[in-house]
């Protein structure tokens, strides 16, 4: 069904799901967005007997990563597209990583971190809970870099960055 469909792919046991188009009353579109709007990012391959060139577009909008009409579909065309969808998410998902953290130190950068702020403000409200920030400012870095040039200062950003992820391992045990 497509609450056992949703379920599933919200566990995230699989690595990649062939998804209907026609799944009763409501669809495998509906079903990839609710999916998708709640974080999983397991690849989608979507299926249909459907032959217009919109249903394709709405599947990739979507999110799916392939789409398959199903009397064309061919054992070696099936395996080239699962190859294809896992090997599209593998270079998703790494740009999601080089677009959302810095190089050096791993943590989450500026963008990243704002979006993320304003996401937990929204939460915050939604819920009436309060929200703290905590900013950090690494005094006299100039310093550091003028002294001990830049991979000194990259030293320390990257012992800074070490200790903020211990203290917040610490925090959430």
């Amino acid at each position: 069904t497509y609450e056992d469909g949703l379920l599933a792919l919200r566990e995230g046991h699989f690595t990649a799901c062939l998804l209907d188009y026609q799944l009763g009353p409501r669809d495998g579109l509906e079903l990839l967005r609710e999916a998708v709007a709640a974080g999983v990012s397991t690849p989608v391959i979507m299926l249909t007997s459907e032959t217009s060139g919109d249903v394709d577009t709405q599947a990739l909008n979507a999110g799916a990563l392939d789409y398959l009409v199903k009397f064309e579909i061919s054992p070696r065309g099936l395996e080239r597209s699962i190859r294809y969808a896992l090997r599209l998410h593998e270079t998703l998902t790494e740009l999601r990583r080089l677009a959302t953290r810095d190089m050096l130190t791993t943590l989450f950068n500026r963008r990243e971190g704002v979006r993320l702020l304003e996401r937990e403000v929204e939460r915050a409200r939604q819920y009436a809970r309060p929200v703290s920030v905590l900013l950090i400012d690494i005094d006299n870095f100039k310093a550091v870099n003028d002294t001990q040039g830049h991979a000194g200062g990259d030293h320390m950003l990257s012992v800074v960055a070490h200790k903020i992820r211990f203290a917040v391992r610490e925090v959430d045990s």
